[in-house]
């Protein structure tokens, strides 16, 4: 397995884990808000834009994996599922692109975004050509 394979693979995994953390937040700031009334809106306001738009990529990510329409047949299906699975890689990738300082995490996310669009772009011609009826 390649270098480039593993850190995409690793990013994966760190995605998940993120949507994961990501998905216990909105009961967490609820309980806040209910705690501290009006002291919740700083806390939030200190997430900043990168968390924005981490939630919004995992949002727009999980929307997009349930509308699919199954076929049945497990090579469509991948493809279909792992489309927005990568678009969302992208979509965080800009994120840290936008946010982010670490000059090897920056190299890594615009890796991140040449492989995704790359095997983006690899599934969706295959899914042109292999279409199921």
């Amino acid at each position: 397995m390649t270098l480039a394979k593993k850190i995409v693979l690793l990013l994966m995994a760190a995605g998940m884990l993120l949507a994961v953390f990501l998905e216990s937040m909105p009961s967490q700031a609820q309980e806040t808000k209910h705690d501290m009334g009006t002291h919740d809106i700083g806390a939030m306001h200190a997430q900043g834009a990168s968390t924005d738009g981490y939630k919004a990529a995992m949002d727009k990510m999980h929307s997009a994996m349930m509308a699919i329409e199954y076929s049945g047949n497990a090579d469509v299906d991948f493809a279909r599922g792992m489309i927005p699975h990568h678009q969302a890689a992208i979509d965080m990738a800009k994120v840290e692109l936008a946010n982010g300082k670490d000059p090897e995490l920056r190299k890594l996310a615009e890796a991140v975004i040449a492989a995704q669009e790359a095997e983006i772009k690899q599934m969706q011609a295959w899914l042109a050509a292999h279409q199921a009826k």
